[in-house]
């Protein structure tokens, strides 16, 4: 990390050596939210390029943050988790975001949209006590994006493991969820509900009545959407 390089004996300094460079915190991120492989990692951070997190996890593993673990009875896959050290960040990454959420201006957050990070968090903070006791699954459509990245699936049954497609699943959909990425980043931050996007026109529930009704509750909302902003 010879970039960031201060050469000044300050704690604060010798901790930026390590935090602050590109992408350091995001990967923290990601890893303090659940997700310890490296393609789960990327795909939180998905314009990270796989070379740049290949060393920013080795720089990371130097500094005693992360420790590079082999799956139990799959010793060709590894596994990130915190150290010490790393579970001490844990607050102020949250205070890092906390400020963010206060502080920036929404308006200027919501120009950097990203449908496939918006709904792998999603995926992770999804609440499933509120909805059946069954397989659902409910189709999100952002129309105006490109083909690529304008329908995803979110799967949810009990016991297992929230999972979300880019590509048609094959199952029948329970609710379809249309509206523009904007609205539905908004609503995932805080910055706006359910219930006034649809009152607004611009958000659409068609299917099961009661899962659309209760999409506020089973959507989970960002960690930091409870937030206050400054006025």
């Amino acid at each position: 990390m010879a970039e960031a390089r201060y050469n000044q004996f300050c704690p604060v300094a010798m901790a930026a050596e390590i935090l602050c460079t590109r992408w350091t915190m995001i990967v923290l991120r990601e890893i303090m939210s659940g997700s310890h492989r490296f393609n789960d990692i990327r795909r939180g951070a998905p314009r990270m390029s796989p070379a740049l997190l290949s060393r920013r996890l080795k720089e990371l593993e130097a500094a005693g943050v992360i420790v590079r673990k082999p799956v139990r009875g799959d010793s060709e896959t590894f596994e990130y988790h915190f150290t010490d050290a790393g579970r001490e960040l844990e607050p102020l990454i949250m205070g890092f975001g906390a400020w963010g959420q206060r502080w920036v201006d929404k308006d200027v957050s919501l120009q950097h949209l990203d449908a496939q990070l918006l709904m792998w968090d999603m995926r992770r903070n999804l609440n499933p006590q509120p909805m059946p006791a069954r397989r659902s699954v409910i189709q999100f459509q952002f129309p105006e994006q490109s083909a690529a990245r304008r329908l995803y699936w979110l799967i949810v049954a009990p016991g297992e493991e929230v999972d979300l497609c880019s590509v048609d699943p094959g199952h029948d959909v329970d609710l379809y969820v249309s509206t523009d990425l904007r609205t539905m980043t908004a609503i995932w931050m805080g910055h706006d509900t359910v219930r006034r996007a649809r009152d607004a026109g611009a958000l659409h529930l068609t299917g099961e009545r009661a899962l659309g009704d209760k999409m506020q509750t089973w959507l989970g909302l960002s960690p930091l959407a409870q937030v206050p902003r400054v006025a």
